[in-house]
């Protein structure tokens, strides 16, 4: 049995259990480190501790799959904040050339973010000046990109002289110097790619858009890359916690020999050209990056598909995209005149008589899935007929989770003797994101939320002092949704609720069938 070990990305569900639910269903080994290790939020991991686990536990393993985020930073969140210098941060780096060294036959596959700045105030997961200058200094970056390719009009400049005078020159030196000394280390680890050392490296566009420091940063990045002749070892596109998915997809297809080909088929002929929210390309772009990165190909029109990825995608770019919150009449117009959702869903009626893998991408909303055609495919019979399904965060978040899911699944499925544990836990994970992607994020979380936490005197990112009464009102309140929508004909069970870093945003919890 191969052996992978892996680094996840911080300590949440979504990049230390899901990765492993993956695992589940094949016949490799993944191991990770102990999260008591990982950090919490802010809390950055014991990266020491996590270089020890790995130099021990790589010495028998035939791939690494690596944050180096968590390595260097101790974490997503610490990456924002930290004050290392580059000598200590080129010494935690090293580790991978120790491991390399230790077992010359391992392959390492590693990711490395370009460091997000959100276009919003808010210190929830940023240094606590971001929650007072924050959307100042995102469009400080959005306006100095944006000069130096295209140039600034008379109320631009203005606009960016007058930030130059708000936000102090303390503020300005912390924010650009760190993000100085990650663009470093982001290059640091082409060299290793370039040295070896790496053999495939994604580096995931955290939140990003048109113009900003991510943009700027991922063009000089990207010709280093260029001038390396290493493109066809290194992708650089959006995304961040799915990625530890999407790599052991890669590593599973390579150790298999596995090819799968995915159609992609959208709920709106625009689909494909919009520009996702907290991205900077178009949607199709995006998902073919996700399939790629993931071992698989798009299918061209001609050629029969392993698997159909069906996309309900807004018609819409940017801000106009919904988010959960809103309401359905307040969504942006073309969600009622250039979505069609009745067609999609007869679409998926007819795949799903051709006996192939079929998921849902459900990423016409962002943070969560459209309750709309979640029930009009629960009217209709058809989620009992879907094999993957997912529609959190953002739209690379929820692509590149499904992707990966799919893969394995459509290859366990053409297997001469096809397991049923590998089966079974295959359809547990669809269940759980059916659960959480659509059950929490548009559902449940949005009542919880406005209708009892002000009653608990908590809020969407307040809930510490009561986090044991408000895990029990979700599970209370999931399970009822389960029990109503979710297609398995027995009892699933939800237990264990846990709220990582005492907000709303996500959930973790045990699902168990009887």
């Amino acid at each position: 049995m191969n052996k992978i070990v892996y680094v996840p990305l911080d300590e949440r569900p979504c990049n230390y259990d899901y990765p492993l639910y993956l695992a589940g269903m094949t016949d490799l080994r993944m191991a990770v480190p102990s999260r008591t290790v990982l950090g919490d939020k802010k809390q950055p991991a014991n990266t020491e501790a996590v270089a020890r686990w790995l130099l021990q536990e790589s010495a028998d393993a035939d791939y690494a799959l690596i944050s180096i985020d968590m390595l260097l930073y101790g974490g997503i969140v610490p990456s924002r904040l930290h004050h290392l210098d580059q000598t200590e941060l080129e010494r935690r780096l090293n580790i991978l050339r120790e491991i390399k060294s230790a077992n010359p036959s391992l392959k390492l596959y590693a990711f490395h973010l370009i460091t997000r700045a959100p276009a919003y105030s808010s210190s929830e997961e940023e240094p606590d000046y971001y929650a007072h200058y924050g959307r100042e200094l995102y469009e400080f970056g959005w306006l100095g990109d944006k000069r130096k390719r295209d140039g600034l009009n008379e109320a631009e400049v203005e606009q960016l002289t007058s930030i130059e005078g708000t936000v102090p020159h303390a503020i300005f030196e912390d924010f650009l110097g760190r993000r100085a000394v990650n663009k470093e280390m982001n290059q640091l680890s082409v060299s290793l790619v370039d040295d070896g050392i790496i053999d495939y490296l994604v580096v995931p566009l955290d939140d990003n858009s048109l113009y900003g420091y991510t943009s700027s940063e991922q063009r000089s990045l990207v010709h280093l890359i260029q001038e390396r002749n290493l493109l066809d070892r290194i992708a650089v596109y959006p995304g961040a916690d799915e990625i530890g998915c999407t790599m052991f997809s890669r590593i599973f297809c390579e150790l298999h020999q596995y090819e799968p080909l995915i159609h992609v088929r959208y709920s709106s002929t625009l689909g494909p050209t919009i520009v996702p929210k907290y991205e900077d390309r178009s949607l199709n772009e995006s998902i073919k990056h996700h399939i790629t990165a993931s071992g698989a190909y798009a299918a061209d029109g001609f050629e029969v598909p392993d698997i159909y990825l069906m996309v309900h995608a807004p018609a819409a770019s940017g801000v106009s995209v919904a988010e959960t919150t809103d309401s359905y009449d307040a969504r942006h117009h073309s969600y009622f005149s250039e979505v069609n959702m009745r067609e999609f869903v007869s679409s998926m009626e007819r795949y799903a008589k051709q006996g192939k893998v079929i998921v849902l991408g459900d990423v016409a909303l962002c943070n969560g899935g459209d309750d709309t055609l979640m029930k009009l495919l629960a009217k209709k019979g058809l989620l009992d007929k879907l094999d993957g399904y997912a529609a959190w965060n953002t739209s690379g978040n929820a692509l590149g989770t499904v992707i990966s899911h799919a893969i394995i699944t459509a290859y366990n499925r053409v297997q001469a003797q096809p397991d049923p544990q590998k089966e079974a836990a295959s359809r547990m994970y669809y269940y759980y994101r059916l659960i959480e992607d659509w059950g929490y994020q548009a559902v449940v979380r949005q009542h919880i939320t406005d209708q009892l936490l002000p009653v608990l005197k908590a809020s969407y990112f307040h809930i510490e002092h009561v986090q044991d009464k408000v895990n029990g009102l979700i599970e209370e309140h999931l399970q009822q949704f389960t029990n109503e929508y979710i297609p398995y004909d027995g009892t699933l069970t939800i237990s264990e609720i846990s709220t990582p870093w005492k907000r709303m945003f996500e959930i973790g919890f045990r699902l168990e069938a009887q």
